[in-house]
């Protein structure tokens, strides 16, 4: 479940660094992290509407990022992962992937057993 405030706020200083830092630190800091369009309680389109739908169903405890508060975020998030899409899901510092493979591993069982193993699911 989305915790807003362990969310982190954006601010000039963390994005001046082409959101380097701020990427860096908050995947560090939380173990499940979703850069997205919006935020958890109103994702702004349909696929980060659907990644967080699928961790809400699992119960996993995220954070969610709205890369939508800033363009150098935006842009430095593709840049940070090398994914060129959003929204994008870390698992304990890893990038794991955009909506299409978060879908795939939930409908085969696979991101229930990963957030499983690393002890993030509490039921």
């Amino acid at each position: 479940m989305f915790n807003a405030e362990k969310a982190p706020a954006v601010t000039d200083a963390a994005v001046a660094n082409p959101a380097h830092d701020f990427i860096a630190r908050t995947v560090a800091e939380h173990p499940v992290v979703v850069f997205m369009k919006g935020e958890p309680e109103q994702p702004r389109c349909g696929f980060s509407a659907q990644v967080v739908q699928i961790l809400d169903h699992l119960g996993v405890d995220f954070v969610g990022v709205d890369v939508l508060q800033s363009d150098v975020l935006r842009d430095g998030i593709k840049l940070y992962s090398d994914w060129p899409t959003i929204p994008q899901v870390y698992v304990k510092g890893e990038f794991v992937g955009g909506c299409d493979i978060i879908r795939e591993m939930y409908q085969d069982g696979e991101l229930k057993t990963l957030l499983d193993a690393q002890g993030l699911l509490t039921a």
